[in-house]
């Protein structure tokens, strides 16, 4: 049964406001009254699940101009992209605790990246306990959303990424439904081996508006079906059982056209209720960069535009949760 509003999740905690994954990025999401709060989840070179979006880190850390790291900088294929920077899998936690985040996104937030390098990177363990502790300070249940970033790129280098997640939840109190949990990840197989592990929680797919997941690229190669065919009926009919729920790109619900007017909502989310699964969807942001071109307004890419007239649509599908960078909009906007 669809709720009456949906999950209000704080995506990599409120990054509208401060560096994204940063300390007081998750304490200002918790204190804005969010229901749960969304870590993405990489690895470091001795095994430690560091919570950054990316395993390459020159974007959201100050590691480019660390001039002990200079001799770290490389070019990898991660998913079959070929990227050039650091990467977390090079360095040691100890070392990933010495570096400072910063705003990812510094020309349209850059209140936020005043905030820049004051604040250290966290591990998984810091995020759970964190939002344990929350949730007894704010006397309400908040949960975490786990994205897991990356699992096949990992497992070519020796780290399972589930075993990682097992062990982690089980130490921090996290694996047998003792908090909300929800476990996602654009890669199906990794979810697959994380419920095998008896882990208790809800698990998302999360599906992409275009491409295919890199798990089954690598293990299908061009048979791999696409992420658009596995939101379709059939493909969420292949889902059934498999996992509770699918977040798909905001588009797939919005569903613009080539002018970049809404004909949404699109069926994705009543097609995903009818099977019995829950249907999020990402990311509902407030700035003209993020919205489409019906949605924009004056003022550059940063002004904000008619981001209720586009979160409307998306409430209307009658999603489970949405994912916001600004939590306290999203808050306000979908307890509605």
């Amino acid at each position: 049964m669809p709720r009456a509003h949906p999950l209000v999740i704080g995506h990599r905690g409120a990054p509208g406001y401060r560096p994204e994954h940063s300390r007081s990025s998750y304490d200002l999401a918790l204190a804005m009254g969010v229901d749960a709060v969304e870590p993405d989840v990489v690895v470091s070179r001795d095994g430690v699940l560091v919570v950054r979006h990316e395993n390459e880190i020159s974007g959201t850390t100050d590691v480019a101009d660390r001039p002990e790291f200079a001799d770290r900088r490389t070019t990898k294929t991660i998913d079959g992209a070929e990227l050039t920077g650091w990467f977390t899998e090079d360095f040691t936690w100890a070392e990933l605790a010495t570096l400072r985040c910063r705003e990812r996104l510094p020309k349209i937030r850059p209140s936020s990246a005043s905030f820049d390098d004051e604040q250290s990177v966290l591990r998984l363990r810091d995020v759970l306990d964190l939002v344990r502790d929350a949730s007894q300070e704010h006397g309400r249940e908040i949960g975490v959303v786990l994205e897991i970033k990356h699992a096949t790129y990992f497992s070519g280098i020796g780290w399972d990424l589930a075993e990682l997640v097992e062990s982690e939840l089980t130490a921090a109190g996290w694996a047998n439904g003792e908090h909300p949990l929800v476990i996602e990840s654009f890669e199906s197989t990794v979810l697959a081996r994380v419920r095998e592990r008896g882990i208790r929680g809800s698990y998302v797919y999360l599906l992409e508006a275009a491409g295919r997941p890199y798990d089954l690229v690598a293990a299908l190669g061009s048979a791999a079906p696409t992420y658009r065919a596995t939101a379709a009926p059939a493909g969420l009919d292949a889902l059934i059982g498999v996992v509770d729920g699918i977040s798909v790109d905001k588009r797939m619900i919005l569903a613009p056209d080539k002018l970049g007017r809404v004909t949404g909502p699109s069926s994705v989310v009543a097609d995903a209720h009818a099977r019995g699964l829950r249907a999020f969807t990402w990311t509902c942001r407030p700035e003209n960069a993020f919205l489409v071109a019906q949605n924009r307004t004056r003022g550059g890419a940063a002004a904000f535009g008619d981001y209720e007239r586009e979160w409307g649509v998306i409430r209307d599908a009658g999603v489970d949760g949405v994912f916001v960078d600004h939590a306290d909009l999203g808050v306000e906007f979908f307890r509605r």
